[in-house]
């Protein structure tokens, strides 16, 4: 078999309204790791989708050698299936069990096929990625969003793929589940292509694809040797900005100057010609070749302004302009003697498994608190119970007067069918259009894109999205409850929604596995979940 890779040729998207993705993008993914990169919005996850088949192009053609595996933003998964039926297993496992309990029809043994051992290499996968506690028949609803990300995981590697697509598979991942899925990269052996904003990740691949402007260009290496390449391409291109400026400047310095020139020139001709009493037929003649010849400096002059200006546009283009969100709070100030929450002696879970049990917590004033645990500890959980989405079985919960914004790991807030626009007027109905599209343009939503339905939008521009809808919904929010918020972000907004978090005067409590986020906006409590408990942790 010939080395596993993705060929695209000729490949171009548009979205139903004829919005372009991408248009005429050719290329070929060697074996190896390799990191797709782009700001949030460029296409990323659409152009996975469309190596994957899950959308079909516009024009151009996908090639995959091999068995391909996708594992995509958005699991498709309901919550009332099992672990069997997510891993594709669940038939072939109960046709196995007939067969030991003495049915020996004909059909159990096609279903088999040769994948007897299927149930020990399930447990296998699992076991890999953190989940050995998890049973195979065991309810979706009851997982983490850190669980199931890596139950789709597993799922994809059960399928033996030559070519793996990975879509942020470090979405709601706590930092054993990280090195989990970082051990399975290295020692990955087919081609992978992956689509992430974790550095950690990045590190890890061969090369670095970059998205840009519905191009793709190949930086050899890891995450840190494209920023270094990037930077000095910037440089470059900065430098050639400067002197392009300066070139248009001169450029129109000179063609002025000519003009005056001429201006001159054709006045002092005239003069000189009456007074050297030539036939008025003779000094027409010698006047209109004046004019031409200075037309004819002028068109030089202008064509040469014009070749400069040029060179700037290209020489702007090429330097990089990252957008970014520029997120303002509303401005919530809590009284530092407030308690905001107080839950006493909560419990909660599901079925027979508790993941709080007698669980205590106050939260006083504008604190910032970072929510820790392992997956399937109860954070999400304890969100809901503070925000008051879920109610516990038992124990008491007071909350304060003021709103409670909370920001899921699902992202399921908005109504899939508007645009953003029209969602924002349902949570903002006291702003006037003008102020929703400044806000949203603020979040990256601007002109046709504020007006995009809600189910087009990539990852990154869905959390953008939600997150303009329940911090600026009326009235403003007192507590903020983030649950994995830098989720698909890419690290330009990160660090916006970073700086935005320490000028919040609210409280917040906020799930991230993200240590870096968590020391940038200075937390003042780390809480940690453990066996149904909270634990005050400085670590």
């Amino acid at each position: 078999m010939p080395i596993s890779s993705v060929v695209c040729s000729s490949l171009s998207f548009a979205w139903p309204d004829e919005t372009p993705v991408f248009e005429d993008l050719s290329f070929a993914v060697p074996g190896g790791r390799t990191g797709l990169v782009a700001p949030n919005g460029a296409g990323k996850s659409t152009l996975l989708k469309v190596v994957a088949g899950a959308l079909r192009p516009t024009s151009g053609s996908v090639t995959v050698n091999g068995v391909l595996g996708y594992l995509p933003q958005h699991l498709p998964f309901a919550q009332q299936q099992t672990v069997a039926q997510v891993l594709g297993v669940d038939r072939i496992i109960a046709a196995v069990q007939a067969i030991e309990s003495g049915d020996a029809a004909e059909e159990h043994f096609t279903t088999i096929g040769t994948d007897w051992d299927v149930e020990e290499r399930s447990r296998a996968e699992l076991d890999r990625l953190g989940l050995a506690d998890v049973a195979l028949d065991r309810r979706l609803g009851t997982l983490s969003g850190g669980q199931v990300v890596s139950l789709g995981l597993a799922a994809e590697l059960l399928r033996r793929p030559d070519v793996l697509l990975l879509d942020e598979p470090t979405n709601n991942l706590d930092g054993e589940a990280r090195e989990r899925l970082t051990g399975v990269l290295r020692s990955w052996r087919g081609t992978l292509l992956l689509v992430s904003h974790d550095r950690t990740l990045l590190e890890e691949m061969d090369r670095i694809a970059a998205l840009d402007h519905g191009e793709i260009r190949w930086y050899g290496g890891t995450f840190s040797d494209y920023q270094r390449a990037v930077e000095s391409e910037q440089e470059v291109a900065e430098r050639q900005v400067r002197q392009a400026e300066q070139d248009v400047k001169r450029q129109k310095r000179e063609q002025q100057q000519a003009r005056e020139r001429a201006a001159r020139r054709a006045s002092n001709a005239s003069r000189n010609l009456a007074d050297a009493g030539l036939a008025r037929i003779v000094a027409g003649n010698l006047k209109r070749e004046a004019q031409v010849s200075a037309a004819k400096a002028q068109e030089v002059h202008a064509s040469r302004t014009n070749d400069a200006k040029s060179r700037l546009d290209q020489a702007s283009r090429a330097a990089r302009q990252d957008d970014h969100i520029a997120i303002e709070l509303p401005a919530t100030r809590v009284p530092a003697g407030r308690t905001v929450f107080h839950g006493s002696r909560l419990r909660a879970g599901y079925g027979t498994k508790m993941v709080l049990d007698d669980l205590d917590l106050d939260i006083r004033g504008p604190e910032r608190i970072a929510l820790i645990g392992s997956n399937g500890a109860g954070k999400s959980t304890l969100l809901r119970l503070i925000g008051g989405q879920q109610e516990p079985l038992s124990g008491r919960t007071t909350r304060s007067e003021g709103r409670v914004a909370y920001l899921s790991q699902r992202l399921d807030l908005l109504d899939p069918e508007r645009t953003v626009a029209e969602n924002l007027s349902v949570f903002a109905p006291i702003l006037t259009e003008a102020e929703r599209m400044n806000l949203l343009a603020r979040f990256l939503f601007r002109g046709a894109r504020a007006h995009l339905p809600v189910n087009a939008l990539s990852g990154g521009e869905l959390l953008r999205a939600t997150l303009a809808c329940i911090l600026f919904a009326e009235p403003a929010p007192q507590l903020l409850l983030l649950d994995e918020p830098t989720n698909n972000l890419d690290l330009i907004s990160v660090a916006q929604l970073e700086s935005a978090l320490i000028a919040y005067q609210g409280a917040f409590v906020v799930v991230s596995h993200d240590p870096r986020f968590l020391a940038a906006i200075k937390v003042d409590r780390r809480l940690r979940i453990a066996d149904g408990h909270l634990v005050e942790t400085t670590g």
